[in-house]
């Protein structure tokens, strides 16, 4: 069991460190190439942290966990909502300024209704995840192309380049954009295989594993960048990491175990866990979209989160012991 623990704490740590070198080489090379911060922002940086995810998910499918892959996605997602931004917005409450990160709520909103509704029929299957993977890109166009034809200045274009890397070498930013990867795939590799031998010790699914331990595990990330911007005053950025990690989430680490292990799944996903993350998700389109002006998430709505996080615990707790 210790051997368990240490493999999951390392996992964790490594992930967190690969993911931050992996887009700090994705992200230089881009530049290098002339895309602009905005672009290299919403894709980049969305798709770096989602990486802990996406390649957690990844391993632990292919090992035949698809319970710790999917409860991974969307423990991600609730906790990302819940935990991060709830914690976020007691810290500093949020403003929402840009009209990117404004015009992405809904489509996160959508995505996940969506993604509900393929997955309804209990089973996740190849054609499943072709059509998670093809959201995805579709995804990714739609919210660049957007980015990119506001009709006036965007606070998110400042926020970004001010958070871009300092200059360096292609050739460097390409090495740390390989070992990033390579450190990336060794610790999912170590985390799976303490979580799974966790989940045994204790008699409880894959699922629930997934739900809390690696979702809150692989989410520090997240909630480490958002408080930090929070307190740079860079609200949209900490905002938007989050809405674009979980449709990362949703779109590419669920097609992962569908590609890679297709087949059912526990029915407590459909009723207990989407519902959850579907709640929350349109929690945060009714508190930051902004309907009379700038959407805001308060100290008392970041409380209110942290709460609805703490009663999902509760029942996962009840649910496993039951």
């Amino acid at each position: 069991m210790l051997e368990s623990i240490i493999a999951v704490i390392a996992g964790f740590i490594f992930l967190a460190w690969g993911a931050d070198r992996t887009v700090l080489g994705a992200s230089v090379t881009a530049r290098n190439f002339g895309v602009s911060p905005m672009v290299i922002g919403l894709t980049i940086v969305g798709f770096g942290t989602s990486a802990p995810e996406m390649l957690v998910s990844g391993v632990a499918a292919w090992e035949g966990n698809t319970g710790l892959s999917i409860g991974n996605a969307l423990g991600s997602n609730i906790t990302n909502i819940a935990l991060v931004l709830g914690v976020t917005a007691l810290v500093v409450p949020l403003t929402v300024m840009s009209d990117t990160v404004r015009r992405e709520i809904p489509i996160l909103l959508a995505v996940s209704l969506l993604t509900f509704l393929l997955m309804n029929d209990g089973t996740l299957g190849r054609l499943d995840g072709f059509l998670l993977l093809g959201g995805l890109v579709l995804m990714i166009f739609m919210v660049v192309t957007l980015g990119r034809k506001s009709k006036k200045e965007d606070p998110l274009e400042d926020e970004f380049a001010e958070e871009m890397p300092a200059a360096m070498s292609n050739a460097r930013a390409m090495f740390w954009l390989v070992f990033g990867i390579v450190v990336l795939l060794a610790a999912s590799r170590l985390l799976v295989w303490g979580a799974v031998n966790i989940a045994h010790a204790f008699g409880v699914t894959d699922l629930v594993i997934g739900l809390t331990v690696v979702a809150i595990g692989t989410s520090m990330p997240e909630l480490m960048a958002s408080v930090m911007s929070a307190l740079k005053n860079e609200h949209d950025i900490a905002i938007g990491n989050v809405i674009g990690s979980n449709m990362f989430n949703l779109l590419g680490v669920l097609a992962l175990p569908g590609l890679i292990n297709p087949g059912e799944f526990l029915p407590e996903v459909l009723v207990r866990d989407f519902p959850w993350m579907l709640g929350l998700t349109l929690a945060l389109f009714v508190m930051s979209y902004g309907f009379r002006g700038h959407g805001k998430i308060s100290r008392i709505e970041g409380g209110i989160l942290i709460l609805a996080y703490c009663v999902y615990m509760v029942m996962l707790y009840f649910s496993a012991t039951a």
